[in-house]
């Protein structure tokens, strides 16, 4: 047979229904495929399945994205009027900000690193015919033209033609229609879908940039980075609506200080700066991402792929886990336990010894290569069961939708399956054979004569005949029971969804520790979306489910304001993940499921999801601790522009100064302290949490800062004094919130407050001309102290009126009353 180089006839192509094992078309004619040189040719021509078009960043993206941003635009502004007049000292902030950047660049690069070489282990790979021999090759160095076959579980890597076979694929990732399409000879194929049953060859047509998936890709990035968490969007629109208010505020500070008060050109630069400069979180945005950099390195050495960054943060906040049976709870591989014949089989000639001989047949020629049929021709092999004599006439390989699948032999018409979906109404009948190994925790298969004949017309129902069942086990992770204990104790709610039967699931869900496994529901029961989400509410255990059912159980569970995880490994459990909040997959499952999830655990070891959640914990809990000490700064500098502009006064302190207080109340601590354990659950609002915290001590500042100028002014101080006392004083009310959002203190945290406290104390001595921290009269110093003693009152009030207040607010009966209130009230009613 003459190679792909052109078209195959119609006659080549009814031929290429091959035995794939050793490449032979049904006339024994061997397939070549591309030759080596035909290769060379397209990889010259850049016809190869590489993509440049990608959802990550690139290095020089990393770079852009870190160097090139708004805040540094007004940095560099700020740095060129203070070299204008002169004020070379206050260029302090410049250090901070150029390892902010460097440190930021290398972090992201790091971790992108280590990424892109845990992702060339995960990379998906292609079955293709090449010189007339089988070859298992990266995906990506696939070109156009290949022959490749395609099977259940693999995800179509490029737009091709099927040449021949059949199969079933799901779209639901390209279109949103979930059904299973047939694709046979001749149909095209969309890269990006995923094959649901069934084995195919398949020719290439367009690869790398031209193919459909890439296309949507390119869309897709062309459209924005999509959605974001709730931390980074919180953080993004802070540092918008600072972005924004900095320029106005600045403008009028300027020309209040230069114009109104007749100040030097150079002090109101100076003021104007400081104010800017206090107002910008210049190392919110390095914490974040340093901390997820961090992270996602820790997560990568025990073996956890991220597609998506976001999924660290999802992670944390999942209240629900919805998990599959098979490779979750238990191994991934089956094993057949026993074969035993029907006491319904009206065959007398049919023992074990035939049924294992007819299941040798069956398995011979099935395309399907899921786990159960896997481990059905490891029984076959390992027991050195012949195969018999029957003449194969058409296959129908397994389905998620029909839970079986079918062989039409000369001699008879066979069906593989769940009892229930085989049998249909008259299930009763065996149910007492079933139940016995169903309650101990089996998977139990029914081998059935089939109710069709062998040209495919229907015989009625009764023609189904009970031959056998073959009973499997999957023994149970060795820390399961462990695993689920550790989401019970931080309260979250597990629900076991699988396609197995309901009594099966549930006993294996009790060994493996789950609690309420005994509420279990047979899914092909629930005929509605209502029904779905009542059930949500009353059942731990979900059997025989449907790949659309799981992912309406998961869009019910969503819909009650849950944050949900899915974990799965095989092509049945990829629409629920798609619509969860986060998606876990086990990497020895179906290739789809990895690269359709967000996170990958790459050893399939269920026991990494507790260090995961963990992981996220720290991250979010401490960048949201931090990132309260950043909004103080900016509070203050804010209410304290703004108290300037109504007294008519000039901006009291310097840029330096206000670099000196970041880096040793704000910047250094922020970042020692996100590195502290945490395994606290994530609860609230991220920017409400970090408001309630900064709020308090943001006003303290402002209030006492604003309160020592006014006085400073009533006893004639000089401008210098008052800048040095106010300096002191913001320092004072810092390490008030850092001994706050400390609580309960450790040996790490009195170690971080210890090497603040000095690293301020040295500066304020030995460098004091650089940070402008001159030496003060004593009427001045006495205030600093009276307003020190006042600071720490005032904080400790305004931090009980707060959490009153938030916990007011929080509670759901006062939010309804005020709602009924607003709503008695609205005029426009």
């Amino acid at each position: 047979m003459n190679n792909i180089c052109r078209p195959y006839t119609q006659e080549e192509v009814f031929y290429l229904d091959t035995n794939s094992e050793n490449n032979l078309d049904t006339r024994g004619v061997p397939i070549i495929g591309l030759t080596s040189e035909e290769v060379r040719e397209r990889i010259d021509k850049g016809l190869t399945n590489h993509t440049d078009i990608s959802t990550q960043k690139t290095v020089g993206q990393i770079v852009k994205s870190n160097l090139l941003t708004y805040f540094n635009l007004i940095f560099l502004i700020l740095t060129v009027l203070l070299c204008i007049v002169g004020s070379f000292r206050n260029l302090t902030f410049l250090p901070v900000i150029i390892g902010n950047t460097v440190i930021g660049i290398f972090q992201e690069l790091r971790a992108k690193k280590t990424l892109d070489k845990m992702s060339m282990l995960n990379a998906p790979h292609s079955i293709v015919v090449r010189d007339g021999e089988q070859q298992q090759i990266q995906s990506e160095e696939l070109v156009k033209d290949d022959i490749i076959i395609l099977s259940a579980g693999n995800q179509i890597c490029a737009d091709a033609t099927v040449l021949s076979g059949s199969i079933s694929v799901n779209e639901a990732l390209l279109t949103g229609e979930s059904d299973e399409i047939k694709k046979k000879s001749g149909d095209r194929l969309m890269s990006g879908s995923f094959v649901v049953s069934g084995q195919c060859y398949a020719k290439l047509d367009k690869v790398g940039n031209e193919s459909y998936i890439s296309q949507l890709t390119a869309q897709a990035k062309a459209m924005g980075d999509g959605e974001q968490s709730e931390m980074i969007r919180y953080i993004n629109k802070l540092v918008k609506w600072v972005g924004i208010i900095i320029i106005p505020v600045g403008i009028i500070l300027f020309c209040q200080a230069y114009i109104m008060n007749g100040e030097t050109f150079k002090k109101s630069v100076v003021s104007m700066v400081a104010a800017v400069l206090g107002m910008i979180p210049e190392g919110l945005y390095l914490l974040t991402t340093v901390a997820l950099a961090l992270s996602t390195i820790r997560l990568a050495k025990k073996q956890v792929l991220l597609h998506d960054m976001k999924s660290i943060e999802t992670l944390a906040r999942v209240d629900v886990l919805c998990v599959d049976k098979t490779g979750t709870i238990t191994e991934p591989g089956m094993q057949v336990t026993e074969l035993v014949i029907s006491g319904r089989c009206g065959d007398a000639e049919m023992d074990k010894r035939a049924f294992a001989h007819l299941l040798a047949d069956y398995s011979a020629v099935i395309e399907d290569n899921n786990a159960t049929m896997e481990a059905i021709r490891a029984y076959v092999a390992k027991n050195e069961i012949e195969k018999g004599s029957r003449t194969l006439l058409k296959t129908q390989p397994f389905t998620s939708a029909n839970k079986y699948s079918k062989v039409s032999f000369v001699e008879g018409d066979y069906m593989l399956g769940a009892p229930e979906f085989i049998m249909k109404d008259r299930y009763e009948d065996i149910s007492e054979e079933i139940e016995e190994y169903q309650s101990k925790g089996y998977r139990v298969l029914l081998m059935a004569e089939s109710g069709e004949d062998s040209i495919g017309s229907v015989r009625p129902l009764g023609g189904i005949s009970p031959i056998g069942y073959i009973v499997l086990s999957n023994p149970i992770r060795e820390n399961a029971e462990s695993t689920f204990t550790y989401f019970k104790e931080q309260g979250v709610a597990i629900k076991v969804i699988s396609g197995d039967n309901p009594a099966t699931v549930s006993e294996v869900a009790k060994r493996a520790g789950i609690d309420g496994a005994e509420n279990y529901v047979d899914a092909s029961t629930l005929a509605s979306e209502k029904d779905i989400t009542e059930a949500v509410d009353k059942y731990t255990v979900f059997g025989r489910v449907t790949p659309k059912q799981k992912q309406l159980i998961v869009r019910a569970l969503q819909k009650q304001k849950h944050t949900v995880a899915m974990t799965g490994d095989g092509v049945n459990d990829i629409l629920a993940m798609k619509d969860a909040d986060c998606s876990i997959a086990m990497a020895s499952g179906s290739e789809a499921a990895a690269q359709a999830a967000q996170t990958v655990l790459l050893d399939s070891d269920f026991g990494r999801m507790p260090y995961v959640v963990f992981e996220g914990r720290q991250v979010v809990n401490n960048i949201q601790r931090s990132a309260s000490l950043f909004l103080v700064k900016n509070i203050f500098s804010l209410l304290m522009a703004i108290f300037s502009a109504i007294f008519a006064i000039t901006y009291p302190l310097e840029p330096s100064q206000i670099s000196l207080i970041s880096m040793f109340t704000i910047g250094l601590p922020g970042f020692l302290l996100a590195l502290e354990p945490n395994r606290n659950r994530i609860e609230g609002n991220f920017m409400v949490n970090v408001m309630l915290k900064a709020l308090p001590a943001g006003l303290t500042d402002v209030l006492s800062v604003g309160a020592l100028v006014i006085c400073g002014q009533v006893f004639n101080l000089p401008s210098e004094d008052i800048a040095t006392a106010g300096t002191m004083l913001l320092a004072v009310v810092g390490f008030m919130i850092i001994i706050k959002i400390s609580h309960p203190f450790n040996k790490m945290k009195y170690g971080v407050l210890l090497i603040n406290i000095i690293g301020l104390l040295f500066c304020g001595l030995f460098l004091g001309r650089l940070f402008a921290i001159e030496s003060i009269s004593n009427i001045c110093f006495l205030l600093m102290v009276v307003f020190a003693f006042a600071a720490e009152s005032m904080f400790r009030y305004l931090t009980l009126f707060v959490e009153k207040l938030s916990s007011f607010f929080g509670d759901e009966k006062n939010r309804k009353k005020i709602k009924r209130k607003i709503r008695k009230y609205n005029i426009f009613k």
